[in-house]
């Protein structure tokens, strides 16, 4: 406790803090969309495709977050135009892109004499490591992808629901799907700096999991999720710190443990409920 304490007077643990919360509630909202239009593979997927952009950026000297999210939406519009040829379904479209951008990550990065470290901060994150140019890259990146999902929320809702209804509407479904799949990648891109490539996944998954067993309607759902995505990430850093564990891994687990938390809370209460419950009393014959 008492490394905890004082890591809140170190600049580095303060900026930690701050984008652990942010990455957290930003990818907690968005991963509501992951789960209505179970996309968990998807995330997963781009969890792996996006890892050449970030290589390069950093050969190159640039941000890691912007190389991330640039190589990230060339991937999304290859499975996108490899989702439209009818030979492939979606999830065979993904598979095919991710195998080879995967592949081109590890050949580049490979190529550097410190090439073992820099795959653990890019795979699993160095959150201490923030500055505050990240930080202000998580606040925008934030609040554009908030204002998108609140300007187009009725229509991803109805698209997530009933896309063939929303295509009679005269609405284009394939546009809001690469809408949603360009708001995805760049939450997980915006995040790796906190807790890489891999561990990404969770914040846009767990949260949203967790916030389900709570709420039902999607606007409170992105709110709870929210709460839980920063909350796991600021309690997770503390606990990296309080054991000296990594912070991308502690973070993590924290979601995880909130959401079997949330998962035995719901079951416990609805069997209480069933037991509360009075017997129908029968009808008389």
């Amino acid at each position: 406790m008492r490394s905890v304490i004082d890591g809140f007077g170190s600049p580095f643990f303060q900026r930690a803090a701050i984008e652990a919360v942010l990455v957290g509630s930003l990818c907690g909202a968005v991963g509501v969309h992951v789960l209505l239009r179970r996309l968990p593979f998807f995330v997963v997927a781009m969890s792996h495709a996006t890892f050449p952009g970030v290589v390069i950026a950093s050969v190159l000297g640039f941000s890691i977050v912007a190389g991330g999210i640039g190589f990230g939406l060339l991937v999304v519009l290859g499975i996108v135009a490899l989702g439209s040829v009818r030979a492939l379904d979606d999830s065979s479209a993904i598979g095919v892109v991710l195998a080879g951008s995967f592949a081109i990550g590890v050949l580049v990065l490979s190529s550097r004499a410190s090439a073992s470290r820099d795959l653990s901060a890019f795979l699993v994150g160095q959150i201490l490591t923030v500055t505050p140019a990240d930080i202000a890259t998580t606040v925008a990146v934030g609040v554009v992808l908030l204002a998108v999902l609140v300007a187009l929320h009725k229509e991803l809702i109805h698209g997530a629901f009933d896309p063939a209804g929303l295509g009679a509407l005269g609405y284009s479904t394939r546009a809001l799907d690469l809408i949603v799949l360009v708001a995805i990648t760049v939450a997980l891109v915006t995040s790796v700096p906190a807790v890489g490539t891999l561990l990404s996944v969770a914040l846009l998954t767990v949260p949203a999991l967790a916030a389900r067993q709570w709420v039902e309607r999607v606007v409170p759902m992105m709110v709870v999720a929210a709460a839980i995505g920063a909350g796991s990430g600021l309690l997770g850093l503390c606990l990296s710190a309080a054991f000296d564990v990594a912070a991308g891994g502690a973070i993590a687990l924290t979601a995880s443990a909130v959401f079997l938390l949330s998962v035995t809370a719901r079951s416990s209460w609805s069997q209480l409920a069933r037991r509360g419950r009075p017997n129908p009393v029968p009808a008389a014959t």
